[in-house]
């Protein structure tokens, strides 16, 4: 059966809004220690397939500066404190993109890299929503919005240009069951 690590000690080397780090000292059940295991730390996430009353996928291109391109992506972002996961998504959305509303459902939780991330992704299908208002974006947000219909989201998947895999997991998800 296997065990959990025993964490012997826990220190932080970075602590800033957007990333925080921690070492810690773990003794594995074998009795082996491990001086060194990096923990990233981050809330909880939410991304959004949504679907527009006619079948369009609204969709967001923008740039990403760590792999230096612009993708095309669902709509996502943090989960606040206090806020539910589909509080969370429905916010994402109407600021990212102005749309809302429709019928909503969790269709999968993944986690990013659970050896090192403790944080897990809430996936949301939101299928007939519409354009309610202006995008509301932060200052560091450039966002474009895309309606693009079926067959061109799943050649984003088959072609290998949705990069973020916690938006393609999803995404062949609801191609699988839809």
């Amino acid at each position: 059966m296997i065990k959990k690590w025993k964490t012997l000690d826990s220190r932080y080397i970075i602590q800033r809004p957007w990333l925080t780090a921690r070492v810690d000292r773990v003794q594995l059940p074998s009795g082996v220690i491990h001086p060194e295991h990096y923990v990233l730390e981050y809330p909880d996430w939410v991304n959004v397939i949504a679907i527009t009353r006619d079948g369009m996928f609204v969709m967001i291109r923008q740039y990403r500066h760590a792999m230096d391109q612009v993708l095309i992506e669902l709509c996502a972002g943090v989960s606040e404190q206090g806020e539910t996961p589909e509080q969370s998504a429905r916010r994402e959305l109407l600021e990212e993109t102005g749309y809302g509303g429709g019928t909503w459902h969790e269709i999968l939780t993944i986690g990013q890299n659970p050896s090192i991330c403790d944080n897990i992704t809430h996936c949301f299908l939101a299928e007939g929503v519409e354009r309610l208002s202006d995008q509301s974006l932060e200052p560091t947000e450039d966002i474009e919005v895309l309606l693009m219909t079926r067959q061109q989201v799943h050649d984003l998947l088959s072609n290998n240009q949705m990069l973020q895999a916690l938006m393609a997991a999803p995404l062949w998800r609801y191609f699988a069951e839809h």
